[in-house]
């Protein structure tokens, strides 16, 4: 192991020792945040969206009951148009 070398390099950094500064003044700006209404909007939003359910059992309820009681019927017809027109 080189001592010399080591010694060279502290000598570089040793040369510029951080000198003390008078006392700053304090800053005495704030920052400020302003939403805009469309902000204030979103924000809003995105609450109602997550405080809602997530299944709508006002709509689920009677489907799921028609089901179980082999009474929900469905037009193979209306079904396919639906299929084409969603990916077409």
């Amino acid at each position: 192991m080189r001592i010399e070398a080591y010694n060279q390099v502290q000598q570089v950094y040793n040369t510029k020792k951080v000198q003390h500064t008078g006392k700053t003044e304090k800053a005495t700006k704030t920052d400020n945040v302003q939403i805009s209404s469309l902000g204030k909007d979103i924000q809003v939003a995105k609450q109602a969206v997550k405080n809602a359910p997530d299944i709508r059992e006002d709509i689920v309820a009677p489907l799921k009951q028609q089901v179980q009681n082999g009474t929900y019927d469905i037009s193979a017809d209306k079904f396919a148009d639906k299929m084409l027109a969603e990916f077409a």
